[in-house]
């Protein structure tokens, strides 16, 4: 594993491991929606960290 993967990985944990009850469960749901098409969390964070982060911590508001 190189040093930038390991930064990416322990950017994930810190995420998990801070994150709310609410967060976690919008983590669970994006995990389980990628693991039907193959992927892990991991691969889709290092796709999209922003996107991840950004879903997590801002939920959607409906009008």
């Amino acid at each position: 594993m190189t040093p930038s993967e390991r930064k990416n990985l322990q950017k994930l944990d810190d995420l998990v491991l801070n994150a709310s009850a609410e967060e976690l469960k919008k983590l669970q749901e994006i995990d389980s929606q990628n693991q039907m098409e193959g992927l892990s969390l991991y691969e889709v964070y290092l796709d999209s960290s922003s996107l991840i982060n950004q879903s997590v911590k801002n939920p959607s508001r409906k009008s």
